[in-house]
């Protein structure tokens, strides 16, 4: 038996990872921060997600990412066992339909059972445009559940999740115009017994008045850090693309999330979903150094967090 979590502890998140799109290092980037992280293994780090749970029995991950087999393999709290096919992972909570935050569902294909929650969009795109429902309907065991947001779920005997809006952009594949308000969602995760909060936002294209209602009584969150400038892709030769074009509001800077996230009461403040040009992953940086000082974390690959 998996040891229970006693009456009031805490609910357990566990981070796994914090790169966006495509890891750190990046296989065919060679800006500044990829060549350090292969210098360096031991800064590298696999996609953005966390684990959770309000019981230590059964988690939930939220989101699926390319890299979820190593994810798993490296938190042995998301081991197998005692029987040959029991694993405590019992669902994934999907933020949007993006490949790096889906991939990782055909990654968990040997037949366990496990409910995947996403809103009506995304579940959507997972049927039509990139058809992974058909795809896992003769490989695994899974159970689609629509998330309506600002409806509050219970997932286990002391976890709840409420879904709000963060963004409206489809995924690329899509290829149709089609905005919706729940193409991309954060989630409020609260613990019904202690009524510890923590918020995962890992896309956000503005701080607006509905997202700084979401994050005002939260104890901890975990933000979208995906750029430290607006224009930093271009800056470094890695695209021409602005952060705020796909979807991001930038760390830094006067209009940045990081001054408004330094001012939140929250006891934990993580970026994660950092792109491997943004130079807070290197921990000698004067913009790492800076969040420092404003009382914020950079998020890693194993950091737990109780609230």
């Amino acid at each position: 038996m998996r040891e229970k979590a006693e009456l009031g502890r805490d609910m357990f998140v566990h981070c796994l990872g914090v790169a966006a799109g495509g890891g750190y290092p990046q296989w065919n980037c060679a800006c500044a921060g990829c060549r350090k992280a292969r210098a360096k293994p031991e800064v590298a780090t696999t996609h953005a997600g966390i684990a959770v749970s309000g019981t230590g029995e059964r988690w939930f991950l939220l989101n699926a990412t390319p890299d979820v087999h190593h994810q798993i393999a490296a938190d042995p709290a998301l081991h197998p066992g005692p029987e040959v096919r029991e694993t405590p992972v019992a669902g994934v909570l999907l933020t949007d339909a993006e490949f790096d935050h889906t991939i990782g569902l055909l990654v968990l294909r040997e037949g366990s059972a496990l409910t995947v929650y996403g809103t009506a969009p995304v579940l959507e795109a997972l049927t039509s445009s990139f058809p992974v429902r058909d795809l896992l309907s003769d490989y695994a065991d899974l159970s689609w559940s629509r998330l309506e947001t600002g409806l509050p779920l219970d997932l286990d005997d002391r976890l709840r999740v409420t879904a709000f809006p963060t963004g409206s952009k489809a995924p690329r594949y899509v290829g149709r115009p089609c905005e919706s308000a729940e193409w991309e969602v954060g989630f409020r995760l609260e613990d019904r017994v202690t009524g510890g909060t923590v918020v995962y936002a890992p896309t956000l294209p503005r701080w607006d008045a509905a997202f700084a209602e979401q994050v005002a009584t939260a104890d901890c969150v975990f933000l979208d850090g995906t750029f430290w400038t607006d224009d930093e892709m271009s800056g470094q030769g890695a695209g021409n693309r602005t952060g705020r074009s796909m979807g991001h509001l930038p760390v830094g800077g006067a209009d940045g999330s990081a001054r408004a996230l330094a001012a939140l009461p929250a006891t934990r403040k993580i970026y994660t979903h950092i792109n491997n040009t943004n130079p807070i992953l290197d921990d000698e940086s004067p913009e790492r150094r800076r969040l420092t000082d404003l009382g914020i974390e950079v998020g890693r690959a194993g950091l737990e967090v109780e609230v």
